[in-house]
């Protein structure tokens, strides 16, 4: 391991940064070569290295809670319990603790990082990057190869950028090596600033990428490195933002035509990169959508996506912990709860919204009549992919071994004929009606371990892919699904299309908007019969076009960490109605009418609530004890029906299955989000503010140059109001 101790000035800060080795799995050897000597860039190998290097600190990876360097992955993070996909307030929208920078609950830093650590740190991760430019650039191989090297470069110091300009607007432009010398200041920049440079980043990654990526991509043994198509992906999905309410108020539609022209003209070198929506000769029930996110070689639909392995120790480990996260506890994972609010969200087996679903008004509600008690009934085909419930196959490739965790949890063949049985009991009368009632007891060993309804997205499903990408070890000490090689795709093709389709609604271009939806729409499932589940007037309608769009974005990127994103750029939790304190007019929204939620007819979140919900057993089966053997369904005479296995005809099934429910379980609502003292509910608020986030006061302590964002307080002048303007023109 190469450490060493160096000094940075990198946005008007003096600070020691320890660097620390570092190792992605993208290729067999990414370590860290950041500690180096200018020869290195002499040689091919020393280049290579130091881009390695530049992966092993850039790509996203799975985690638990997004920080500055990781965005959100799909867990059950501080974001994404900011939308309709978990419960349980997120700090931006708990009603009770209002983020702050100086007291209180504290903003989250997606800005600075750790200031004595320069891979734990936003800007230090920038000026790596910077260093490997210079470097490469001002050494002896031919253009041919530094084009190959730097083209990469160029790419992630773009993404770096977009991932603080989402959030901040306008932030320091840096790009050079700067060495310690007192005095160097770097001001906040205007967001268009910023989204110029991030272009012209992309733009450059694109040019000198174009010659090893543009017929094919790269060779299997270097899948996975950024291409041409990368680049004009992240590009189009930074021309969206920018064309978006929340950089865009006043609705400019040349930002959106000038989208849509761009991000229409590249869409072929995307195309000429090897990608394209996956799809198999044999796709069963939304098998294909399901197995998109279990390809280990070449995926058209992974246009940026970080490698995982099964190596269990040493410097070459790189595991996921995603199957790890969703699976239930009886097979060693640790499950994920989806809010009942997205489940009872979801379309209808024709495409449409459910009838009792309000969030979308203008479009058409389901013919299909829906049944909240057996939620499963006639769903789009994603909703089996995404969701698990009470009565359903969930195979794996385990072993026997999971008995060293627990000797009470089901085997079923070792996983393979694996059966969901999430079904609950209480040990109470008075708890059964009781939603906050925790005295509940999951069947089959899951106890006090037991979701209501699983997370199903992106798992590693045994009867879709039975190459399985992880180890299975089911001891006490590692957990069953410990090391995992399944890939994470931060941005997928069904993106590009619908990044597309957005802004050519917003250009109104709608026959073009509909057509990219309906690709989607087909991989999913839908056919032409029925006009691929969409209604008649989308090409007629801008605002009902756009609300599919977004429908489409929230049910096909479920639990893919995308969600708060869109929120916040349509600045769905009030519509943008919201005054923020001290900001100038150029704040107010006069695009849409003023408010994008009635503009769209969404439901804004704000004062809304998510539940959760749970499938008790019948009353005629009383109460049961609280141990694995005391499931009172089976005590008393009760069986189960088959589980439904998703490699066959399925309607049939699920009536079996609706039968049994009714004769076996009842559908409970749950507490989602959380009362105050007094056992009243409280609601969703997100404050107009967090559409732009402030600085933390490390951040402002780092560089006493940096200026608040307005509505936030300036911790360097004694809590007084921010005067940085996102928006501004510079």
């Amino acid at each position: 391991m190469k450490t060493n101790i160096i000094k940075v000035f990198g946005l008007g800060l003096i600070a020691s940064m320890t660097i620390t080795s570092c190792s992605d799995d993208f290729l067999e050897e990414k370590k860290n070569y950041d500690n180096v000597n200018t020869g290195i860039y002499d040689t091919e190998e020393g280049c290579l290295r130091r881009v390695y290097d530049v992966y092993s600190w850039c790509l996203p990876t799975v985690n638990s809670d997004p920080t500055w360097q990781y965005p959100s992955t799909g867990s059950n993070d501080t974001q994404a319990k900011s939308t309709e996909e978990y419960s349980g307030f997120g700090a931006f929208v708990d009603p009770q603790n209002p983020l702050s920078v100086m007291s209180g609950t504290s903003v989250p830093d997606y800005f600075f990082g750790t200031p004595n650590n320069i891979q734990n740190n936003a800007w230090g991760r920038i000026r790596n990057i910077n260093d490997a430019i210079e470097g490469i650039s001002g050494g002896a191989l031919s253009q041919e190869k530094k084009d190959e090297y730097l083209g990469q470069l160029y790419f992630f110091r773009a993404w770096c950028y977009y991932n603080l300009v989402k959030y901040y607007g306008g932030v320091p432009i840096v790009t050079e090596v700067q060495d310690p010398v007192e005095g160097v200041v770097n001001p906040r920049r205007s967001a268009k600033a910023c989204i110029d440079f991030i272009l012209s980043d992309l733009d450059q990654s694109a040019k000198m990428l174009a010659d090893k990526t543009m017929n094919g991509g790269w060779s299997s043994d270097e899948w996975g490195m950024v291409t041409t198509g990368t680049a004009l992906a992240l590009k189009g999905r930074v021309l969206l933002l920018w064309a978006s309410p929340l950089f865009n108020r006043a609705n400019d539609e040349t930002r959106w035509k000038n989208a849509y022209t761009q991000m229409k003209a590249e869409l072929d070198s995307i195309n000429s990169c090897g990608y394209g929506l996956f799809t198999s000769t044999n796709n069963v029930n939304g098998s294909d959508f399901a197995l998109q996110f279990n390809q280990s070689d070449k995926n058209p639909e992974a246009v940026f996506v970080t490698l995982y392995n099964t190596v269990q120790a040493g410097d070459g480990q790189k595991n996921s912990n995603w199957e790890r996260y969703i699976r239930p506890k009886n097979t060693t994972g640790s499950g994920k709860n989806a809010s009942a609010m997205l489940v009872d969200m979801f379309p209808m087996a024709d495409g449409k919204r459910p009838a009792s679903a309000d969030t979308y008004t203008k479009l058409e509600a389901s013919s299909m009549t829906y049944d909240r008690e057996h939620p499963f009934m006639n769903r789009d085909p994603r909703f089996y992919r995404t969701f698990a419930f009470p009565g359903f196959r969930w195979a794996y490739n385990g072993n026997s071994s999971v008995q060293e965790a627990d000797p009470n949890n089901p085997l079923y063949d070792d996983g393979k004929n694996y059966e969901l049985w999430n079904y609950v009991w209480y040990t109470d009368l008075d708890d059964q009606g009781d939603p906050e009632s925790g005295n509940d007891y999951g069947a089959d060993n899951l106890l006090t371990n037991c979701s209501g309804v699983y997370v199903r997205k992106r798992s590693d499903d045994y009867d879709v892919n039975t190459n399985s990408m992880y180890t299975f070890t089911g001891t006490a000490s590692n957990g069953g699904f410990a090391y995992s090689a399944q890939p994470y795709i931060e941005l997928r093709y069904a993106e590009v299309l619908l990044n597309l389709a957005e802004v050519a609604c917003g250009a109104g271009e709608l026959t073009d908007a509909v057509s990219y939806l309906k690709q989607v729409r087909a991989r999913a499932g839908y056919t032409g019969e029925n006009n691929y589940g969409l209604q008649s007037n989308l090409e007629s309608d801008q605002a009902a076009c756009m609300s599919a769009i977004l429908y489409e974005r929230q049910i096909e990127f479920a639990y893919e960490g995308k969600r708060f994103d869109d929120l916040r750029r349509w600045m769905l939790y009030d519509g943008g109605a919201t005054k923020v304190e001290g900001a100038p007019s150029t704040w107010t929204l006069t695009g849409w009418g003023g408010n994008t939620c009635t503009w769209l007819g969404f439901k804004q979140l704000n004062g809304q609530r998510r539940e959760n919900m749970e499938f008790r057993v019948a009353d005629k089966y009383g109460v049961g004890g609280t141990t694995a053997d005391s499931d009172p369904l089976l005590k008393n005479g009760g069986t189960r029906c088959a589980a439904v296995d998703l490699r066959k005809e399925l309607n049939p099934q699920l009536e079996t299955l609706k039968t049994w429910y009714s004769d076996n379980l009842v559908r409970k609502d749950k507490k989602g989000d959380s009362y105050d003292q007094n056992k009243v509910k409280l609601y969703m608020n997100f404050l107009p503010r967090y559409y732009f986030l402030g600085l933390t006061q490390g951040a402002q302590n780092n560089n006493k140059a940096l200026e608040q964002t307005i509505g936030w307080e300036d911790s360097q002048h004694g809590g007084s109001a921010g005067t940085f303007d996102p928006l501004a023109d510079e």
